[in-house]
C-alpha cells in the first residue's frame, strides 16, 4: 500500500483535503485524531504529560487543559519539544499499526508536523496543502478563537512555507473554492491509483 503523507501549515486546509479523500473511500489515518485519543483522561500519555508538565496543564476533572498546554508549548519552544518527545513516538507507532491493518492501493497519513518531526521516511510520498499566509492566519483565528499573536507563535514553530513546498512530491493549492479543491483531490486520487498499478 502506498502511504501518502498529507501535511501543510496550520490553517492550510489539511482537514478539508483529508475529508475529500475520505469521500473517495480512501483510508485516512489522522495524527491529530490519534493524539486526542492517546490523551483522553486517564490514558498513559495523559498521565505522562501531567507528570512531566505538572498542575499547570491539569483541568478541574484531572485531565489535560489543552488550551493552557497549547499556550505553554507555543510560548516556550523547549517545552514544545518536550511534549513532542513524549507524544510523537506513540502517535507514529499507532499510525503504523493502523496502516499495516489496511488493504487497498493507498492510504493518507495526515501528519501536520511531518517535516518538523523528521518523519519523511515514514511515508512514500509527501502531499502538501498550501495556502497564502494571510488566509491561513484568518482561518485559524476564526476557527480556534485565537488572537494574532497566538497564531503567529504557532506559525513560527512550523517549518517555512518554501521549505515545505520544496519537500513536496505533490501540492494542492487551497486558494480557491471547495469545488476547485475537490478537482485537485480527484486528480491526485487518479494519479495515486495509477502509481500503485
Amino acid at each position: 500500500m502506498l502511504r501518502i503523507g498529507l501535511t501543510g501549515g496550520i490553517g492550510s486546509g489539511k482537514s478539508t483535503v483529508a475529508a475529500l479523500f475520505r469521500e473517495l473511500d480512501v483510508p485516512v489515518i489522522d495524527a491529530d485524531e490519534i493524539g486526542r485519543e492517546l490523551t483522553t483522561p486517564g490514558a498513559p500519555a495523559t498521565r505522562a504529560i501531567l507528570q512531566h508538565f505538572g498542575a499547570a496543564v491539569r483541568n478541574k476533572q484531572g485531565g489535560l487543559d489543552r488550551a493552557r498546554l497549547r499556550r505553554l508549548v507555543f510560548a516556550h519552544p523547549a517545552r514544545r519539544r518536550e511534549l513532542e518527545a513524549l507524544l510523537h513516538p506513540l502517535i507514529l507507532t499507532e499510525m503504523q499499526r493502523r496502516a499495516r491493518a489496511l488493504s487497498g492501493p493507498y492510504c493518507i497519513l495526515a501528519i501536520p508536523l511531518l517535516l518538523e518531526a523528521g518523519l519523511e521516511a515514514s511515508v512514500d510520498r509527501i502531499l502538501v496543502v498550501d495556502a497564502p499566509e494571510t488566509s491561513r492566519r484568518q482561518r485559524v483565528m476564526r476557527r480556534d478563537g485565537l488572537d494574532a499573536a497566538e497564531v503567529d507563535a504557532i506559525m513560527r514553530s512550523q517549518c517555512a512555507r518554501d521549505q515545505r513546498l520544496a519537500a513536496a512530491d505533490d501540492i494542492i493549492c487551497n486558494d480557491g473554492d471547495l469545488d476547485d479543491l475537490r478537482r485537485q483531490v480527484l486528480a491526485l486520487h487518479r494519479k495515486y491509483l495509477a502509481l500503485k498499478r
